[in-house]
């Protein structure tokens, strides 16, 4: 069976495309996780529609209220942006650390989101970000949190007929800090084995919000409000720090993987979540 490839050159054209052709079809982006798929015989779709043509799926813009970050950047162009580094200096520090150089010139921020591998670095700081995923379909646009966009293994909200337009993060007082820390068990190259993201809103010494996400160990990337919520408004002294690290690694059900067993990701879940709210407020990691 030959393999059709699409070029459509608008976001109307490739969901035309896609509704044609339903389950039959796949997006590509980048290509790094879809090109293996194929070779690997994961998947054999009689149609591959890529977004490459499609113009403006590769710009970083603000608004009042919101950083708007298109689907198609690179993740090296994501690390290398001025104003992500910025403004959101955890998502480059997560983009910084995918893969290997040849991966990140190729890799995309929506071919990662939509391809919703567990075992990745953006979606947890994405996540803290309290990121939302626009999307676009026959019906037009729609808007998903991140929390609601990623199902599952492999597995996203996305129905066979859409495509992610837009990736929107709302904007964050200048007080905000920011981290991501990346455990990998393997070579410098691998996917994660924990990534913690932390966002903290500071005022000198006093928290006055916190957003903490795990990712890599659960088949989603995870917060837990009730946790974070400890932090509101409390200075993040060491043995509040102890707390919500330990509660966070009592709180969620890692995962068992050649990476690491579900053991051993607790216990780096209490180690990285202690190094981030270490980071944010300010003291020694």
């Amino acid at each position: 069976m030959t393999l059709a490839y699409l070029r459509p050159a608008s976001l109307p054209e490739a969901v035309e495309a896609l509704s044609q052709y339903g389950y039959d079809a796949k997006v590509i982006a980048g290509g790094t996780a879809v090109v293996l798929m194929l070779q690997q015989k994961l998947i054999a779709p009689q149609v591959l529609v890529s977004l490459v043509r499609i113009p403006f799926l590769d710009r970083i813009g603000v608004d009042g209220q919101a950083l708007h970050l298109g689907p198609m950047l690179s993740m090296d162009a994501v690390t290398r942006s001025p104003l992500i580094q910025e403004r959101l200096p955890a998502l480059a520090q997560a983009c910084a650390v995918v893969g290997n150089v040849r991966i990140r010139n190729q890799a995309t921020l929506g071919g990662n989101l939509g391809h919703a591998d567990y075992a990745s670095d953006p979606p947890a700081v994405l996540l803290a970000l309290d990121a939302s995923v626009l999307v676009y379909g026959p019906p037009g646009k729609r808007t998903i949190p991140l929390a609601d966009f990623l199902l599952g293994f492999y597995t996203t909200a996305l129905s066979a007929e859409e495509v992610i337009a837009d990736i929107v993060i709302p904007s964050l007082p200048l007080d905000t800090q920011m981290v991501y820390l990346k455990y990998r068990t393997r070579s410098s190259e691998d996917r994660p084995c924990v990534g913690v993201a932390a966002v903290a809103t500071m005022d000198g010494k006093i928290c006055r919000d916190l957003r903490l996400a795990v990712g890599a160990a659960t088949e989603v990337p995870q917060r837990l409000a009730r946790i974070e919520a400890l932090a509101q408004n409390q200075v993040l002294s060491d043995e509040l720090i102890d707390e919500i690290a330990g509660q966070y690694a009592a709180g969620l059900d890692p995962l068992d993987d050649l990476r690491g067993s579900a053991w051993y990701r607790r216990q780096l879940i209490r180690v990285q979540v202690k190094r981030a709210l270490k980071a944010v407020s300010g003291g020694p990691g």
